[in-house]
């Protein structure tokens, strides 16, 4: 007899230790809300990331526990764009950018809005 061990596919997502700060603070204000990324087609190249506080996911949503205090959904529709991504959150001068390293990235347009995936 043999046993068999189911092991979950990785999760779409995984967050730096400065990004899960960033979001902890930002939901900190609104803690009834949680905090959505999805995809949208847009810019020259194909893509845009969005990111929403919304008050529940959808039902199609993947919604990860990162800390206890910070749940994040992705959005069914860009699941498979944002897989194995991982965001940070980085400080630039005196502003801070949060920053997607899309290992499925080919194509980037200019200035950093958009992208494509291959």
């Amino acid at each position: 007899m043999t046993v068999e061990t189911f092991i979950p596919e990785k999760q779409t997502i995984t967050l730096t230790d400065s990004a899960i700060r960033h979001f902890e603070s930002k939901q900190k204000a609104q803690p009834e809300k949680l905090i959505r990324f999805s995809t949208k087609v847009s810019g020259c190249t194909g893509y845009a990331y969005v990111l929403d506080l919304v008050d529940a996911p959808q039902d199609t949503d993947e919604v990860i526990q990162f800390t206890d205090s910070l749940r994040i959904a992705v959005a069914s529709h860009a699941q498979e764009l944002l897989k194995n991504t991982e965001i940070d959150y980085v400080k630039e001068g005196v502003n801070g950018v949060i920053k997607y390293n899309n290992p499925n990235v080919v194509n980037e347009c200019g200035c950093g809005e958009s992208f494509n995936v291959g």
